[in-house]
């Protein structure tokens, strides 16, 4: 697991720089990368968003494009759009903003569901398919969206199917008294530093999560933990069976970014909440209210269920 850390190591320092006090979050969102998924942050105007996707394609030295998301965007915004060349007459197509490496869907829940539902085949397949014709997406293909829970006026939530494309749903917040205090205090704001990690050093990283290995015990729990949310008596829809095999990919991805190769329970309880929350739906629940709900029954959950002896992690 020595490429994964290192990268990694590489890639929060890089973004740290931007980004105070988050390591946490950022080392979520890494882990996401490494699995090839895809993160919607759930947050406030103001926290650092836009922040740290601009530095984590910077840190990459991979393409970025921003889209900010609006009721009159179109599909072909995104995907791109035929239009014919004056010279030939022919139809030639113009890609849209999602050929990039790193997107920002800025406020996602802020476009129609006809737009939304443009970005699903390019975060499922990689590829964007116009006109008959299929446009493969560069690798590695990494989409951050963002969305304001508390501003709801002129927003269309997104389905259940969309939200399930999210590898993780994450919230930076607030950072603490003293690490706003040196954020005030500080004489100049962070240049752009040069890259510390190739695309290519990222996708060979990406072959080193094969080797996590997860033993049958750990397997088995995983299992207990998702029939556990389709058996509360307090939720509507449980953890879906991709659901289940995210939660185990990405606890792959974070038991290697913690120099290991083999997932324990504590990796599982420490990204499940993040994973499994935007994946369920409360009984009951309002929109705004049912994210935070599924959170709260999650975390009861993860004490409630029986965890296997150590004897049995590897």
């Amino acid at each position: 697991m020595s490429e994964i850390k290192t990268i990694t190591t590489l890639l929060r320092d890089a973004v740290s720089t931007h980004i105070y006090g988050k390591e946490d979050v950022i080392d979520k969102v890494l882990a996401a990368l490494l699995c090839g998924g895809h993160v919607l942050l759930n947050d406030i105007p103001g926290t650092g968003k836009t922040t740290l996707a601009r530095s984590l394609a910077n840190a990459l030295d991979a393409s970025f494009h921003r889209i900010q998301f609006t009721p009159d965007l179109l599909p072909t915004d995104l995907v791109g759009v035929s239009i014919p060349d004056p010279k030939t007459g022919e139809f030639v197509f113009r890609k849209g903003a999602v050929f990039t490496q790193i997107l920002l869907a800025d406020e996602i829940n802020r476009a129609t569901p006809r737009t939304q539902s443009a970005l699903l085949e390019c975060m499922e397949e990689r590829q964007v398919t116009a006109d008959g014709v299929t446009y493969p997406l560069e690798s590695p293909f990494f989409v951050i969206a963002t969305q304001n829970p508390v501003e709801m006026q002129g927003t269309f939530p997104l389905p259940e199917a969309q939200l399930d494309r999210f590898l993780l749903c994450l919230s930076l917040g607030y950072p603490d008294k003293e690490q706003e205090l040196a954020l005030l205090s500080r004489t100049a704001v962070p240049e752009e530093g040069k890259p510390v990690v190739t695309t290519a050093q990222l996708l060979n990283a990406r072959k080193e999560l094969a080797q996590v290995k997860v033993s049958a015990a750990v397997q088995e729990y995983l299992v207990e933990l998702a029939h556990a949310t389709r058996t509360h008596h307090q939720i509507q829809l449980g953890l879906s069976t991709r659901g289940m095999l995210s939660l185990l990919e990405v606890s792959k991805a974070v038991a290697a970014i913690r120099g290991r190769n083999y997932v324990t329970p504590d990796d599982i309880k420490h990204i499940a909440a993040d994973c499994m929350a935007h994946r369920m739906a409360a009984r009951g629940a309002m929109w705004e209210e049912n994210h935070e709900t599924c959170r709260r029954i999650v975390s009861e959950l993860l004490e409630t269920v029986p965890v296997p002896k150590e004897s049995q992690w590897n």
